[in-house]
Protein backbone atom coordinates (compact mmCIF):
# COMPACT_ATOMS: atom_id res chain seq x y z
CA UNK A 1 0.00 0.00 0.00
CA UNK A 2 0.99 3.28 -0.91
CA UNK A 3 1.01 5.97 1.38
CA UNK A 4 -0.55 9.62 -0.26
CA UNK A 5 0.90 12.99 -0.74
CA UNK A 6 -0.25 15.31 0.56
CA UNK A 7 -0.26 19.52 -0.75
CA UNK A 8 -1.13 22.10 1.88
CA UNK A 9 -0.98 25.90 1.74
CA UNK A 10 -3.06 29.03 1.66
CA UNK A 11 -6.06 29.32 -1.24
CA UNK A 12 -4.67 30.53 -4.35
CA UNK A 13 -1.15 28.91 -3.69
CA UNK A 14 -2.37 26.02 -6.50
CA UNK A 15 -2.84 22.84 -4.77
CA UNK A 16 -5.64 22.16 -6.74
CA UNK A 17 -4.17 22.58 -10.13
CA UNK A 18 -0.75 21.36 -9.26
CA UNK A 19 -2.54 18.35 -6.92
CA UNK A 20 -4.37 17.02 -10.71
CA UNK A 21 -1.55 17.57 -13.13
CA UNK A 22 1.20 15.59 -10.14
CA UNK A 23 -1.88 12.62 -10.28
CA UNK A 24 -2.24 12.21 -13.75
CA UNK A 25 1.94 11.54 -14.01
CA UNK A 26 1.57 9.29 -11.51
CA UNK A 27 -1.55 7.84 -12.78
CA UNK A 28 -2.91 7.87 -9.63
CA UNK A 29 -6.12 9.13 -7.97
CA UNK A 30 -6.62 12.99 -7.45
CA UNK A 31 -8.71 14.22 -4.19
CA UNK A 32 -9.50 17.39 -2.99
CA UNK A 33 -10.47 17.53 0.34
CA UNK A 34 -13.67 20.65 -0.33
CA UNK A 35 -14.90 18.25 -3.15
CA UNK A 36 -15.84 15.52 -0.50
CA UNK A 37 -17.12 18.02 2.34
CA UNK A 38 -19.32 18.92 -0.64
CA UNK A 39 -20.40 15.53 -1.52
CA UNK A 40 -20.99 14.54 2.21
CA UNK A 41 -22.80 18.03 2.90
CA UNK A 42 -24.99 17.94 -0.76
CA UNK A 43 -24.09 21.70 -0.69
CA UNK A 44 -21.42 23.99 -2.12
CA UNK A 45 -18.71 25.14 0.67
CA UNK A 46 -20.23 28.66 0.29
CA UNK A 47 -23.71 27.29 1.50
CA UNK A 48 -22.23 25.30 4.03
CA UNK A 49 -20.50 28.06 5.71
CA UNK A 50 -23.80 30.45 5.16
CA UNK A 51 -26.12 27.50 6.78
CA UNK A 52 -24.23 25.65 9.02
CA UNK A 53 -21.24 28.13 9.93
CA UNK A 54 -17.83 27.74 9.72
CA UNK A 55 -17.72 25.00 12.68
CA UNK A 56 -19.35 22.63 10.95
CA UNK A 57 -17.26 23.06 7.69
CA UNK A 58 -14.14 22.62 9.82
CA UNK A 59 -16.13 19.23 11.05
CA UNK A 60 -16.64 17.93 7.62
CA UNK A 61 -13.38 19.10 6.74
CA UNK A 62 -11.39 16.72 9.02
CA UNK A 63 -13.73 13.77 8.34
CA UNK A 64 -12.63 14.66 4.67
CA UNK A 65 -9.59 14.47 5.80
CA UNK A 66 -9.68 11.23 7.35
CA UNK A 67 -11.42 9.65 4.36
CA UNK A 68 -8.47 11.28 1.66
CA UNK A 69 -5.96 9.80 3.83
CA UNK A 70 -7.21 6.46 3.75
CA UNK A 71 -7.07 6.68 -0.01
CA UNK A 72 -4.19 4.49 -1.26
CA UNK A 73 -1.17 6.39 -2.81
CA UNK A 74 -3.72 9.55 -3.96
CA UNK A 75 -2.50 13.37 -4.39
CA UNK A 76 -4.90 15.08 -1.80
CA UNK A 77 -5.47 18.98 -2.23
CA UNK A 78 -6.18 19.43 1.20
CA UNK A 79 -7.81 22.70 1.95
CA UNK A 80 -6.28 25.97 3.47
CA UNK A 81 -8.31 25.53 6.59
CA UNK A 82 -7.20 21.82 7.48
CA UNK A 83 -4.00 23.23 9.28
CA UNK A 84 -6.12 24.65 11.84
CA UNK A 85 -6.78 21.28 13.84
CA UNK A 86 -3.90 19.83 15.40
CA UNK A 87 -5.50 16.69 14.70
CA UNK A 88 -5.58 16.72 11.03
CA UNK A 89 -1.61 18.28 11.27
CA UNK A 90 -1.13 15.01 13.19
CA UNK A 91 -3.28 12.18 10.62
CA UNK A 92 -1.61 13.99 7.97
CA UNK A 93 2.05 14.02 9.77
CA UNK A 94 1.80 9.90 10.47
CA UNK A 95 -0.21 8.87 7.18
CA UNK A 96 1.17 11.04 4.06
CA UNK A 97 4.47 9.80 1.86
CA UNK A 98 5.18 13.02 1.76
CA UNK A 99 3.58 16.52 2.76
CA UNK A 100 4.40 19.54 0.70
CA UNK A 101 3.50 22.98 1.48
CA UNK A 102 2.91 25.64 -1.72
CA UNK A 103 3.88 28.87 -0.77
CA UNK A 104 3.02 31.93 -2.43
CA UNK A 105 3.48 35.88 -1.75
CA UNK A 106 0.35 37.43 -0.77
CA UNK A 107 0.12 39.49 -4.17
CA UNK A 108 0.12 36.50 -6.02
CA UNK A 109 -2.97 34.88 -3.81
CA UNK A 110 -4.81 37.66 -3.69
CA UNK A 111 -4.34 37.74 -8.32
CA UNK A 112 -4.97 33.61 -8.66
CA UNK A 113 -8.69 34.06 -5.66
CA UNK A 114 -9.97 36.77 -6.99
CA UNK A 115 -11.06 34.23 -9.90
CA UNK A 116 -13.04 32.40 -7.59
CA UNK A 117 -16.30 33.35 -5.92
CA UNK A 118 -16.15 30.13 -3.77
CA UNK A 119 -14.16 31.29 -1.28
CA UNK A 120 -16.92 32.80 1.56
CA UNK A 121 -13.97 33.67 3.77
CA UNK A 122 -12.70 36.50 0.96
CA UNK A 123 -16.19 37.65 0.46
CA UNK A 124 -15.28 41.12 2.18
CA UNK A 125 -11.61 42.28 1.91
CA UNK A 126 -9.83 39.96 0.19
CA UNK A 127 -6.40 41.09 0.85
CA UNK A 128 -6.85 41.78 4.63
CA UNK A 129 -8.37 38.81 5.15
CA UNK A 130 -5.50 36.01 2.99
CA UNK A 131 -3.24 38.98 5.19
CA UNK A 132 -4.53 37.35 8.43
CA UNK A 133 -5.10 33.87 7.43
CA UNK A 134 -1.36 33.65 6.14
CA UNK A 135 -0.10 34.84 9.74
CA UNK A 136 -2.32 32.80 11.33
CA UNK A 137 -1.23 29.41 9.58
CA UNK A 138 1.74 30.30 8.21
CA UNK A 139 3.62 28.14 11.23
CA UNK A 140 1.33 25.66 11.04
CA UNK A 141 2.23 24.57 7.21
CA UNK A 142 5.79 24.87 7.76
CA UNK A 143 5.05 22.72 11.21
CA UNK A 144 3.23 19.85 9.02
CA UNK A 145 5.78 20.23 5.71
CA UNK A 146 8.21 18.27 5.19
CA UNK A 147 9.49 20.76 2.62
CA UNK A 148 7.91 24.18 1.19
CA UNK A 149 7.83 25.28 -2.64
CA UNK A 150 6.99 28.63 -4.00
CA UNK A 151 4.34 28.68 -6.50
CA UNK A 152 4.44 32.27 -7.53
CA UNK A 153 5.87 33.61 -10.91
CA UNK A 154 6.33 29.42 -11.91
CA UNK A 155 4.42 27.67 -15.05
CA UNK A 156 2.33 25.27 -13.20
CA UNK A 157 4.60 22.13 -15.25
CA UNK A 158 7.72 23.60 -12.96
CA UNK A 159 5.80 23.13 -9.87
CA UNK A 160 4.52 20.10 -10.37
CA UNK A 161 7.96 18.50 -11.35
CA UNK A 162 9.50 20.34 -8.15
CA UNK A 163 6.83 18.53 -6.26
CA UNK A 164 7.66 15.30 -7.70
CA UNK A 165 11.14 15.41 -7.26
CA UNK A 166 10.61 15.89 -3.43
CA UNK A 167 8.15 13.03 -3.35
CA UNK A 168 11.01 10.58 -5.55
CA UNK A 169 13.58 11.91 -2.85
CA UNK A 170 11.45 11.43 -0.24
CA UNK A 171 10.26 8.00 -0.92
CA UNK A 172 14.36 6.94 -2.08
CA UNK A 173 14.86 7.38 1.68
Amino acid sequence: MSKPIVLVGMMGSGKTTVGKRLAKKLSVEFVDTDDLVVAQAGKSVRDIFGDNGEVEFRRLESLAVREALARNGAVIAAAGGTVLSAENRTLMSEQARCVVWLDADLSTLVQRTARGAHRPLLDAQPEERLTAMDAQRRSLYESVADVRIDTANKQIDVVVDEVLAVVEKAHAS
